[in-house]
């Protein structure tokens, strides 16, 4: 923290946990060695957040070198755990760190988020009835079984994503509905008597996520009671791992435009792009705790979590030189 009186508090905030790098194979060297192109950085983390958090840090270390007296204070939040829920940022507010506005420098490729769409992981345990693969008939594929409620799942997707928020309307589809993992049977010659299989049920903006949970709920029970099999072995609906809720800075929240303004003066005048973004972060914690909290930072996320990971050092230096204005203008200087 940078104490510099009892003038506003500014986060400036980011997580330093990453995501598994996947098949190795497919990488150009380790994923965990930054590779340097030119004036792009490649690797696991690069967007996803590092250079986000390295404009955090410069942006700190400008202000310090320049001897500016501050009236507020600087607090740095770099947190572990957001790629799986957010038990750090979590846990940092509850023990007290809290402030008057937050920048999250997550990769938002030159636009300015202000509202986060949630997302839950949903666990299906679909039954069958496990037999020899020669005489099949006198089992139940758990995989056939399943096939019913995956096309409900897509129908469902189609329904939540009808008339999007503002924010959200630039996506094909803000809130995504996605299986990313199937897991059945333990032999090739058997009929599987289990499937399970794991996804991602995105949060609609302002949604109670406990509605979210009972409209996949419903719809995996409908699949089941149109279905011979599954309305006398009914799939059983979980939620494990991560869980965002949606969230969104106040409408009129002056934090909006004194980054639009900072990244304007930042860069010859080029005015700044406001939109949501259809994936769930740390903002939602900060804003559910009353501080008013955006992103903005260096790199795509749609770079991020793919072998194709990369920013450009420009990108950095740009975000850098706008949180350094944005800090002046928000704790203002004695």
């Amino acid at each position: 923290t940078e104490d510099g009186g009892d003038g506003a508090t500014v986060i400036l905030q980011g997580h330093v946990d990453v995501v598994p790098p996947g098949d190795l194979e497919q990488w150009e060297g380790d994923p965990f060695v930054p590779r340097v192109t030119g004036d792009t950085v490649h690797g696991r983390g690069a967007c996803d957040m590092k250079a986000g958090l390295t404009a955090h840090l410069a942006a700190l270390a400008a202000i310090r070198a320049s001897g500016v007296r501050l009236r507020g204070r600087v607090a740095v939040h770099f947190v572990v755990g957001e790629e799986d829920g957010g038990l750090g940022a979590f846990g940092t507010l509850r023990r007290g760190h809290t402030g008057d506005a937050c920048v999250i420098a997550e990769p938002t490729a030159g636009t300015l988020v202000t509202a986060n769409a949630g997302a839950l992981t949903f666990r299906l345990d679909v039954p069958g009835r496990s037999a020899h693969a020669s005489s099949r008939d006198e089992g139940v594929s758990a995989v056939d079984a399943y096939l019913p409620v995956h096309r409900a799942l897509a129908r469902l997707e189609a329904e939540r994503n009808t008339d999007p928020d503002p924010l959200m309307a630039e996506y094909p589809i803000p809130y995504a509905l996605s299986v990313g993992t199937l897991r059945s049977g333990d032999w090739a010659s058997s009929v599987p008597d289990l499937l399970v299989a794991e996804g991602r049920l995105g949060v609609r903006l302002d949604e109670d996520p406990a509605v979210a949970r009972a409209a996949l709920e419903r719809c995996v029970a409908e699949a089941c009671a149109a279905d011979p099999w599954l309305r006398a072995h009914p799939v059983t609906v979980t939620w494990p791992g991560g869980r965002f809720a949606s969230g969104r800075l106040p409408a009129g929240d002056p934090l909006r435009d004194t980054v639009a303004d900072a990244h304007a003066a930042a860069n010859a005048g080029v005015r700044v792009r406001e939109r949501g973004a259809p994936y769930g972060s740390d903002l939602r914690l900060y804003t559910a705790a009353g501080i008013p909290t955006l992103q903005y930072g260096p790199g795509d996320i749609r770079h991020g979590h793919s072998v194709r990971e990369r920013v450009t050092l420009p990108e950095i230096v740009e975000v850098t030189r706008t949180l350094v204005l944005t800090v002046l203008r928000t704790v203002n200087t004695k």
